[in-house]
């Protein structure tokens, strides 16, 4: 149970990462040149790779109690933060996430900015590319790294990312265009949940406590967290509507 609610948790926030990594590579490719674009998202996909090779082994060395206490921590808040906004959009009380929007921003900044050339690429397209990915790619390597190792199988984590990652990169090249029908709002909420859930659950492991069952609770805490956070999306519609 727990195997899939890793590789489940590391895939749909993963994939959201890579959305948003996608649209910015494809805002500079079709703007800027799309040799610029490619070689910062080959620039960044290496600086990723160093860091992950270096902070990867030195969980290794941290106790998993003090490992999932302060991931723990971490995922909670993190989680939160993605729950809070994802209730707020639900509720209507925040804009929903707008991919093409986004993707428009992103082209017209591109569009309109100065043109420089370094080493034979348009400078201003490499670095949007590379930033990008880069920021993106860290969130994903912190969700892999973080969850794999407070469970000791960095590499179900990586399984999951790596579906994430090939889909979303298929869909892109298919497309050509930002994914604006993927349900991003939606798959928010989700790891907002998961995120949250996984959070209680190693901290909780962390500071000492045992789950009943042990691994079977992680359904329970999830189903609790959906619950509240539902029901918070429910009376803030309310208070909308009465106060509209």
């Amino acid at each position: 149970m727990t195997a899939v609610f890793l590789v489940a948790s590391a895939f749909l926030a993963s994939a959201v990462e890579f959305v948003e990594a996608l649209t910015i590579v494809l805002a500079a490719g079709i703007t800027r040149g799309w040799r610029s674009s490619l070689a910062g998202l080959g620039a960044a996909t290496v600086a990723l790779g160093a860091i992950v090779a270096v902070l990867g082994p030195a969980l290794t060395y941290i106790p998993i109690s003090a490992l999932r206490l302060v991931v723990g921590g971490i995922l909670l808040a993190f989680g939160l933060q993605w729950l809070r906004k994802a209730i707020l959009r639900a509720a209507g009380f925040k804009p929903l996430h707008d991919e093409a929007a986004i993707f428009a921003r992103e082209a017209e900044e591109a569009r309109t900015a100065g043109d420089e050339q370094r080493a034979g690429l348009d400078w201003y397209g490499f670095t949007l590319s590379f930033k990008g990915v880069l920021l993106e790619g860290l969130e994903v390597a912190f969700i892999v790294i973080t969850f794999g190792g407070t469970q000791g199988n960095v590499g179900l984590a990586a399984l999951g990312a790596g579906i994430a990652l090939a889909l979303v990169a298929v869909v892109g090249v298919v497309v050509r265009g930002p994914l604006t029908r993927v349900p991003e709002n939606t798959m928010k909420f989700a790891v907002g949940a998961m995120l949250t859930t996984f959070g209680i659950f190693w901290a909780t492991e962390g500071a000492g406590a045992r789950w009943p069952g042990e691994d079977a609770s992680l359904p329970a805490v999830l189903v609790f967290v959906v619950v509240l956070a539902s029901a918070a999306v429910a009376l803030l519609k309310r208070r909308r509507v009465v106060f509209a």
